[in-house]
């Protein structure tokens, strides 16, 4: 066991150098340890406290956000930091002893309400149980080091995949008064269509089936389970009679429709009656997938706000608002397939990532548990 202050040592020696990059609260991903930005060439005059390569930065205040760095370069500290310089000590073990369990314990033992800071005094006098031999130290912050690096990776691809979806939803559908898209496949040249939302879809109304299970429309998980939601929602299950089915590939508007929730259903459950269901009135001349990807473009969700107006968290938007819209699509449908199928192809890949990073931080986690006692 060893007391904080026997190995490291916490800096304080500020700077006002206007050559050096300064890294605020807002730079760092929480959690993550990592920049969310390029700070190498951020500098102006302000002070706050220099720090060298391999010092390690902690955000005391509201200790519970997780706001840490190791630092690779020279810079300048600005706000609530602590900076540590280890000594008797490997840097990367201690950078992963601060994110330790032990160690948040002791860093949310925080003084004030509202603006809560870690207490040095106590941080600094508490023990921890860290490995005597230097060599064992650096093992186990390499071991971390290499998770870290494979993390920030898997987050970079992701990053690069939800932006290259973006580009291709500005690029693929139409924008303003466009009648052909800038990005298309090969041998499709012809003008997109255009009519109303309610001559091309129709809303189905079903009831009467309480034994499905109940499902819930989220924003940025789609349609899902009721009970996999995470919250507690009280409903009559003598009222389950009057919910409405939903079918797969049918789409579902939800409750936050004025910010673009309109999801297609890949379950078959029932629904509460607030929900607005609707299909392709020709199923042979629409590829739902195409307009699953459609109904998330910025020009459509901008289009809202011509029938949301005073719609409310909650509130539905009905078939009948939503039917006024007019809509642009391919005429021919081969070519809404291939739209609809490339953009799957992106989701999935998106999916696998998100899986990806959440399987290596659990791990993370559980290391961190386990090798830090």
């Amino acid at each position: 066991m060893r007391k904080l202050s026997d190995i490291v040592v916490r800096l304080s020696k500020s700077s006002i150098n206007n050559q050096l990059p300064k890294v605020e609260f807002e730079d760092i991903i929480a959690s993550e340890g990592r920049l969310n930005k390029d700070v190498s060439h951020k500098f102006d005059d302000r002070k706050g406290i220099l720090f060298e390569p391999n010092n390690i930065l902690y955000g005391k205040l509201r200790p519970y956000l997780k706001n840490w760095l190791f630092a690779d370069f020279k810079g300048i500290a600005l706000g609530d930091f602590w900076v540590f310089k280890p000594i008797n000590s490997e840097p990367k073990f201690i950078y992963c002893l601060i994110q330790s369990d032990n160690y948040q314990r002791v860093a949310n033992d925080t003084s004030g309400t509202k603006m809560p800071r870690s207490d040095w005094k106590k941080v600094s006098s508490s023990y921890f149980s860290i490995p005597r031999s230097i060599e064992e130290q650096e093992k186990i912050g390499n071991l971390f080091k290499q998770l870290d690096n494979t993390i920030t990776l898997h987050q970079r691809k992701l990053d690069k995949l939800k932006q290259l979806k973006q580009g291709y939803l500005q690029q693929m559908f139409l924008k303003n008064d466009e009648k052909v898209p800038r990005v298309r496949f090969a041998n499709f040249d012809d003008e997109w269509g255009q009519r109303k939302a309610k001559d091309i879809f129709k809303p189905r109304i079903e009831k009467g089936k309480p034994e499905l299970p109940v499902l819930s429309v989220t924003q940025y998980n789609g349609v899902v389970y009721r009970d996999n939601v995470g919250i507690n929602i009280k409903y009559d299950k003598n009222t389950l009679i009057n919910y409405k089915v939903i079918h797969k590939n049918d789409f579902v508007i939800s409750l936050r429709s004025f910010q673009g929730g309109f999801e297609l259903s890949d379950k078959l459950g029932i629904s509460s009656p607030a929900y607005t269901i609707f299909i392709p009135q020709d199923s042979k001349s629409h590829d739902s997938l195409f307009w699953k990807n459609q109904f998330k473009t910025y020009k459509f969700i901008e289009s809202l706000k011509s029938v949301t107006f005073g719609i409310r968290d909650g509130k539905s938007i009905s078939f009948s608002e939503f039917g006024t819209l007019k809509l642009r699509f391919p005429n021919q449908k081969h070519e809404q397939k291939l739209v609809g199928l490339l953009f799957e192809k992106l989701n999935h890949t998106i999916v696998l990532h998100q899986s990806k990073i959440e399987k290596l931080k659990l791990l993370k986690q559980v290391l961190l548990q386990k090798m830090f006692i």
